[in-house]
């Protein structure tokens, strides 16, 4: 790996720190339209694309501010965005609590930029003062790293781009089918699934709206529902048992039977208690009222709740009316929140008929799998970016 060298920023680049014009000053800033950006830009985007505000001209010439060219690479130096760093694409001026990496023939500037990503906690670790613990362009200048040749860094920069380009419409799925999904659990869970006589069995169209055939309704506790459905408590569609308790030296990475707690799968076990299909809610921890599905042989622990359907209840609808009821509103306020099956079991449901209860489970099923697919995706692509950058921060891979 002879064409790979350590060097430091100001080896190859000329670094500058830019300045606010005193605000004082309107001549300053009203009617300005020169560019400038604060360093809260770096924690929003990785391409700075639009400027915070505009100075004048005046201002750039009597004050500390500064223009950095296109494809400056900035450095965020104080607060919570301390040690981030994004790529300009447009040219401007900056606050003084950020450091201008400027582009150069000695390096690319977006292989530059995915290094101070990979390299965040490195840069943190030279944090200076205690009030408010900052970086500073002295040590934006001395941040040394593994270098290829710039050709190789060019190369490079183009399959991390093509890979945060999937990662970035990966994650656009991802929202879009979240925000679908939550239109679906509205509609399903009050309109339902019309279940007449003329719609085919495989047919998913949703029953008209009230305002469209308020024929079709009528009055409940919950408000409107259809005339189908009756309005029924937890407690008479579904059993709910806290797990039994399990001691961490029963715990182990490996074993034969997941044990589950109040935040999802804790470990494994060499016995269960359950066996079946089943829906479980958190009782205690951080995710409070989370709903897992379980299938086969596990273990719960007091941390969790158990629930188990009546006759003619489906589980997957179940689960889904429970996951879309924000069961964590109801866990008592204590030092560590905690979930009494006393207070979910009372709770009213709007309860349609079996048949219509399979139907709305295939249709969030679906948007289900799609979601877990996606999000499958997005994991397998982080990893491959995480493992090349580990690569390439330690010139392990020869890429050209």
């Amino acid at each position: 790996m002879s064409e790979w060298k350590k060097k430091k920023i100001k080896d190859f680049a000329y670094t500058a720190s830019g300045g606010t014009p005193s605000t004082e000053r309107k001549d300053f800033w009203h009617g300005g339209d020169i560019p400038w950006i604060n360093s809260g830009e770096l924690s929003q985007h990785d391409l700075i694309t639009e400027p915070t505000a505009f100075i004048t001209q005046l201002a750039l010439e009597n004050s500390s501010a500064k223009l950095f060219p296109i494809g400056t690479v900035v450095v965020a130096l104080t607060g919570a965005t301390t040690g981030m760093a994004a790529l300009l694409e447009i040219e401007t001026s900056t606050n003084q609590s950020i450091t201008g990496i400027f582009p150069s023939k000695e390096h690319d500037s977006k292989f530059l930029l995915y290094l101070l990503h990979h390299n965040i906690e490195k840069i943190l670790i030279n944090n200076v003062g205690s009030a408010q613990p900052h970086i500073n362009k002295q040590i934006v200048d001395n941040l040394e790293f593994i270098y290829p040749e710039v050709a190789n860094q060019v190369y490079i920069s183009k399959i991390l781009s093509s890979t945060d380009t999937v990662i970035e419409k990966t994650k656009a799925a991802i929202a879009k089918y979240k925000a679908i999904k939550q239109g679906m659990l509205h509609d399903l869970f009050t309109r339902g699934i019309d279940m007449s006589p003329t719609n085919s069995e495989h047919c998913y169209k949703l029953r008209p709206r009230y305002e469209d055939g308020p024929h079709l309704y009528k009055k409940s506790k919950l408000g409107m529902i259809p005339k189908e459905w009756e309005v029924k408590h937890l407690s008479d569609i579904c059993s709910m048992k806290s797990g039994n308790g399990i001691t961490s030296d029963n715990i182990f990475e490996l074993g034969d039977y997941p044990v589950y707690g109040g935040n999802g799968l804790r470990g494994f076990s060499s016995s269960f208690t359950h066996d079946g299909e089943f829906t479980l809610i958190g009782r205690q921890g951080a995710l409070c009222g989370n709903i897992t599905r379980v299938r086969g042989k596990f273990y719960a622990s007091e941390h969790a709740v158990v629930v188990t359907p009546a006759e003619k209840i489906e589980l997957d609808w179940l689960s889904q009316k429970l996951d879309s009821m924000n069961l964590n509103q109801y866990s008592e306020a204590t030092a560590q929140p905690g979930l009494s099956v006393f207070k979910i079991l009372p709770l009213c449901v709007s309860l349609p008929i079996f048949e219509e209860q399979q139907r709305i489970a295939e249709c969030l099923s679906a948007i289900e799998n799609k979601l877990q697919t996606e999000q499958s995706y997005l994991q397998k692509m982080q990893l491959r970016k995480k493992g090349l950058m580990e690569d390439l921060r330690s010139g392990k891979k020869q890429i050209i």
